[in-house]
């Protein structure tokens, strides 16, 4: 009789492994560090790099060609607490946000929602919607420029149909200037929203729409009380990303407007833009640049707290 002997349940006793069952503990996992390091290097030997080079920049005088800049401490962050520019530059970035997501929103919904119904031509209208989100501010800037000016096509439209004292110079005046950029934005983006909202209505089990159905509920009933919070990641997604969008909003104003006039349309980008090169205030710039870090930031994580405070409260 061997002294190796198995149990009535057929278990082999501890201390004794397999025939033909290599020990684990011998075995040597391969190492993953070769296939994040390519990813590590550039996260943190670039852009953790610039944020530090931008926090260092942020604490000196310099006008960005000097060799030797003038070390201030923190003298630019006690002058951007005291620039009224400033906090009017994060004014008209929560007025952006708020009115550029509700209609983005609004629309991306509802065109997703009709285009998952049964309609004619639902591709082209897909495309339709879309393509100005591949359209480059660049090249969609100009056009806008001669849209809204003074003797441009849309004073040209209401002079011909009898509305011709609404004609303005909406490129011109405060008090239109902002509006026109939220108008440039959400023409520009409404696709994205759609598309996103379309791919996650597509995820949404059909069985629970067609029971909603059966018990008699309408389309807007189901659209209202199923979609809508199935959708809800994406537009909590959606939030985040208008969030730091409106923070980082440079293109569209300072290609239309250049954060004109009299600073209606001037957002964070704009200003950092204004301070560092035609001003060549870079240290100044660089603070501002930081703060627009850590405001971006605090937004997106204030908006998954309170996505996340709502799943806890909803139980999903």
């Amino acid at each position: 009789m061997t002294s190796t002997t198995t149990s009535k349940t057929g278990r082999r006793p501890s201390g004794h492994s397999a025939p033909g069952r290599k020990a684990r503990s011998g075995a040597t996992r391969p190492s993953g560090l070769p296939w994040i390091l390519p990813a590590f290097v550039f996260v943190v030997g670039i852009l953790y790099y610039c944020i530090g080079e931008t926090g260092y920049l942020s604490t000196l005088d310099w006008d960005g060609v000097n060799p030797n800049p003038t070390p201030v401490g923190f003298d630019n962050y006690t002058k951007l607490f005291q620039d009224p520019i400033f906090y009017q530059a994060i004014w008209h970035t929560v007025v952006f946000f708020i009115v550029t997501f509700a209609a983005q929103t609004a629309l991306g919904f509802g065109f997703a929602a009709l285009l998952h119904s049964k309609i004619k031509l639902g591709t082209l209208y897909k495309v339709i919607v879309f393509t100005p989100v591949i359209i480059a501010p660049a090249t969609m800037a100009p056009v806008f420029r001669q849209m809204f000016a003074a003797d441009g096509q849309l004073n040209w439209f209401l002079d011909h149909i009898g509305l011709s004292f609404l004609s303005q110079p909406w490129l011109a005046q405060s008090s239109t200037a902002m509006p026109v950029i939220m108008f440039i934005t959400v023409w520009n983006f409404t696709g994205l929203t759609f598309i996103l909202y379309y791919a996650a209505m597509g995820q949404i089990d059909p069985e629970i729409l067609e029971a909603a159905r059966t018990d008699g509920a309408s389309n807007f009933r189901t659209l209202i009380s199923i979609v809508w919070p199935g959708v809800r990641g994406t537009t909590v997604a959606l939030a985040m990303l208008g969030v730091i969008g409106a923070l980082k909003t440079f293109d569209v104003p300072y290609l239309v407007t250049i954060g004109g006039p009299n600073y209606a349309t001037e957002f964070l980008g704009t200003y950092i833009y204004r301070m560092s090169i035609p001003s060549a205030h870079v240290g100044y710039g660089a603070a501002l640049s930081v703060m627009l870090l850590i405001l971006a930031l605090l937004g997106a994580i204030f908006v998954a707290v309170r996505a996340n405070r709502k799943d806890g409260d909803t139980g999903v």
